[in-house]
């Protein structure tokens, strides 16, 4: 028999306190973003978690309490009309419907549950090398970014037939190119994403930001920062190791087609997958209800 969880009561000063310092973190991570925006100007490495996983700044400013909190005087707020919330047991609070998220998103819920504790199992690998990045322009004309690429058409592509591609992760998998494709050991697919997904995996680590906002307001928002944090500084080593001139942004390179620089890879690689995992297991916790 499941034991219901007890609830957490929290004053109006100390919910808006919250949600003060969630705002103000939240704004601070998406300033420049917004500010290029606002510009129509563009940057290759830090507005990629906005195009390619497309949530708004909006998203990550919400503060959500998470399941068993109850928000007192909440009622006469905006959040009285947010999805996914309802009354709680004192007049005048808020509190979020887990129940009715969970009917509603049960299979999406379970199927990242899936993938999360499949990933946790799994022993990391370290061997990639960040070449997901040169598999995606291996032998074509023109690169994915509208950036030089370090060492020009032949140097990319040597480097690439120099090194076995180990790529685990099916949304860097499906942008290589078509001669690429072979030169992969393994041939991940959407189906089966969670018998490839390994906690070494960069991209794996990024993704946990886009399951803790699938996952809806049961998520507390500093959870939801957290992962958003964690999947911008792995964005920078991604393409520090990628075959892209970066250094007149400001990001020098990691040279992995050295020994040094796959050694700098590999220990970044091991930091990351470290915090991953935590972040990993916190979201784990909360979908498993």
């Amino acid at each position: 028999m499941r034991i219901a969880a007890a609830v957490q009561h929290l004053s109006a000063p100390e919910w808006r306190d919250r949600e003060a310092a969630h705002q103000a973190r939240a704004d601070q991570l998406t300033a420049a973003h917004r500010a290029r925006a606002a510009r129509q100007e563009r940057h290759p490495v830090e507005d990629f978690l906005f195009t390619y996983y497309s949530y708004k700044p909006s998203v990550l400013r919400r503060w959500h309490p998470g399941e068993g909190v109850e928000l007192a005087d909440a009622a006469t707020t905006d959040r009285a009309g947010w999805r996914w919330y309802r009354p709680g047991a004192a007049a005048d609070s808020m509190r979020v419907d887990g129940s009715a998220l969970r009917a509603e998103r049960g299979s999406l819920l379970a199927n990242i549950g899936v993938i999360l504790r499949a990933t946790a199992n799994r022993a990391p690998g370290f061997g990639c090398f960040g070449l997901h990045e040169w598999a995606m322009v291996y032998r074509q004309g023109e690169p994915r970014h509208p950036v030089p690429l370090r060492l020009g058409r032949d140097g990319t592509d040597a480097v690439v037939e120099a090194h076995e591609l180990r790529c685990t992760h099916f949304d860097a998998f499906r942008f290589f190119t078509a001669d690429a494709v072979p030169r992969n050991r393994q041939t991940p697919s959407r189906d089966r994403q969670a018998a490839f997904e390994q906690p070494g995996c960069l991209h794996a680590g990024m993704d946990l930001y886009k399951w803790a906002v699938k996952s809806g307001p049961v998520v507390p928002g500093e959870l939801l920062l957290d992962a958003f944090t964690l999947a911008r500084d792995i964005r920078e080593l991604d393409m520090r190791a990628s075959p892209y001139e970066l250094t007149a942004w400001g990001y020098d390179p990691v040279p992995i087609e050295t020994p040094e620089g796959k050694a700098e890879y590999v220990r970044a690689q091991r930091a990351f997958a470290e915090r991953a995992g935590g972040v990993r297991e916190r979201l784990l916790a909360i979908i498993d209800g």
